[in-house]
């Protein structure tokens, strides 16, 4: 009877000490991965390639009047064929902000005189094309402003599908500059492709 306990008790030590080796070559749990910092929000007064606040480049125009108003201005001229292209200041869009409408799309933000928005840089109306020019570094290109001298002229930033040639992908969002004869920015459009027309919808 004793050898039986004895026995009992041996196998109940192995047994015990079998676990705790367990314990102590079990791999450690491993800790937890830095989290991957959250993108900062836009603040809905910024402009950005891809729109201002409710405002977003690809939107319906059923969804944009919804967000800002339909045209505070029905009687103003707009686009030549309002049902392909039209320009207009939504009723409820800050000053200074007119859209543009492609065959019912939002394509462009503008902000044209009165606009005291600025874009995710921090550009706007009245700042110089040299300091747009050193912020962006090699991510802007210029062209000759079609209608006035230098150093009048439009400044480039694409986000995303740019290049210096003419650009069609319907993807590719940006900003342009446009700059005045006085060197710096007179109005500001961002948005898809459409950012490239000067004279309106052409």
């Amino acid at each position: 009877m004793m050898i039986r306990f004895a026995a009992v008790v041996a196998v109940s030590l192995l047994t015990l000490a079998a676990c705790d080796q367990r314990k102590e070559t079990a791999p450690a749990a491993a800790a937890p991965s830095p989290e991957a910092p959250a993108p900062q929000p836009v603040a809905a007064d910024v402009l950005t390639a891809d729109g201002l606040g409710p405002a977003r480049i690809g939107m319906t125009r059923a969804d944009l009047v919804k967000a800002w108003g339909d045209d505070a201005q029905p009687a103003a001229v707009g686009g030549p064929d309002p049902e392909t292209c039209d320009i207009f200041h939504p009723a409820k869009a800050p000053q200074g902000v007119l859209v543009m409408i492609q065959d019912g799309v939002l394509t462009r933000i503008t902000l044209a005189r009165g606009a005291t928005i600025k874009t995710d840089r921090g550009f706007g109306l009245g700042d110089t094309a040299l300091a747009i020019k050193q912020a962006y570094g090699g991510a802007v290109f210029a062209q000759p402003h079609k209608y006035q001298a230098a150093p009048a002229e439009d400044l480039f930033a694409w986000s995303t599908g740019g290049s210096t040639a003419y650009v069609t992908d319907p993807a590719a969002r940006g900003v342009r500059y446009e700059i005045g004869e006085d060197g710096k920015v007179a109005m500001i459009h961002a948005g898809d492709p459409s950012i490239q027309l000067v004279e309106g919808c052409s």
